[in-house]
């Protein structure tokens, strides 16, 4: 017990470090390259709120996962489950599974769900508690802060175990508002954005980052979500849990630090949600903030209703790209789809019709990958060909 009071006595005091932090805390923090997890997704992996887990399964930089826990598809494995093939992540019943299946304890617990609910339930409260009292560290990507709830945090104290939360804001006298400082970036930068929420922004963008990387062109991708965050993105912010007046000036900066400390050849700037959202904004701030060259629009053409607002019909295409092109002097360059609720007949022929349509290449990256795109890309900037091997 003394121990206990001791140790919490020098964290007030700030000569250990603190066990409760948020990710933007720890962003100049060196992390350990990594570091085991796993992933909570109850009843969402492979469907749209699932798809934080979907994305740490696609990639990660920062966590190497372990397991997903589903009890629905406990015994699957989570690539196969994906369409990526087999990987070798379980897909297990719950926590207790996992534990007694590995033989070593994972570092964290993620909590790897992004519902519109604003709280999780009763049930998953005990679920993070449980977490905490194995031993496991937990990432939270929820608007909930769990480093702010007092049972939380006293149970994280209790077993010695740290909480992250990656959508707590920095404070606010570390955030930015719009200075004009994009128009000092000479490279180009290209922002995906899309039709709807979860319809494949982020990966798109993750995959045309490492495409355009492997053919030699410097390819820097700035995150405004949790998951790329999550996924080890060194630069961006949750911009959805930012006060609203800082959100375009925390686009801003993030790109200006990511030009100014890495120069790259290409800057890509992840999408949230789609312009002509009814309950979302936060395209607007990403077009005010990164001020594109050209934008990349994802679209899922099987969808008939929004994410999670099933009264509201999903639009036409041609109303996103009338919307974008009124907001934003870049053009869209190029359609990439989500073949969600389609199969690949079908998929090729939507393909076929936007291309014929709109003029821009059309593609189901994760079918056909994106040759197409990064093709139209160097096309579009021709400098980027000297770095092109």
């Amino acid at each position: 017990m003394l121990l206990k009071v001791l140790r919490h006595l020098l964290e007030c005091a700030n000569l250990i470090p603190l066990r409760i932090q948020s990710h933007n805390q720890r962003r100049n923090m060196t992390v350990s390259p990594k570091q085991t997890a796993l992933v909570y997704c109850e009843g969402q992996f492979g469907l749209n709120d699932g798809k934080t887990a979907e994305g740490l399964i696609r990639h990660s930089e920062t966590y190497e996962i372990v397991g997903v826990l589903d009890s629905l598809l406990s015994g699957k494995d989570s690539g196969e489950e994906l369409g990526l093939g087999k990987n070798e992540i379980p897909i297990l019943n719950n926590l207790d599974e996992a534990l007694a299946i590995l033989d070593y304890l994972p570092q964290y617990y993620i909590y790897g769900k992004a519902p519109i609910d604003t709280h999780i339930s009763a049930e998953e409260r005990d679920l993070v508690l449980e977490a905490m009292s194995n031993g496991l560290n937990i990432i939270n990507g929820l608007h909930q802060f769990f480093s702010d709830d007092v049972e939380f945090s006293e149970h994280a104290l209790k077993n010695n175990v740290e909480i992250i939360d990656i959508r707590k804001p920095p404070a606010l006298e570390s955030l930015h508002i719009f200075s004009g400082k994009i128009s000092s970036v000479d490279a180009p930068i290209v922002t995906i954005l899309g039709t709807d929420c979860a319809c494949g922004k982020m990966t798109t963008a993750r995959a045309l980052n490492e495409a355009l990387n492997n053919q030699g062109i410097k390819s820097i991708l700035i995150a405004t979500g949790q998951t790329a965050i999550m996924q080890g993105s060194k630069y961006g912010v949750a911009i959805d849990a930012l006060p609203s007046q800082f959100v375009i000036g925390e686009i801003e900066n993030s790109v200006v630090q990511a030009f100014k400390n890495e120069k790259p050849d290409i800057l890509l700037i992840e999408g949230q949600s789609s312009l002509g959202h009814e309950a979302f904004m936060s395209s607007t701030a990403i077009l005010k903030g990164s001020d594109p060259d050209a934008i990349i629009l994802q679209h899922p053409p099987g969808r008939e209703y929004r994410v999670d607002f099933p009264e509201c019909e999903m639009p036409t295409i041609e109303t996103e790209l009338d919307l974008i092109e009124s907001v934003s002097k870049a053009e869209v360059i190029a359609i990439t789809l989500s073949h969600e609720n389609l199969n690949k007949e079908e998929m090729f022929i939507f393909a076929n019709e936007y291309e014929k349509q709109f003029n821009v290449p059309a593609v189901d990256i994760l079918e056909e990958g994106c040759e197409k795109i990064t093709d139209v890309i160097v096309d579009r900037f021709p400098e980027l060909k000297k770095s092109k091997t």
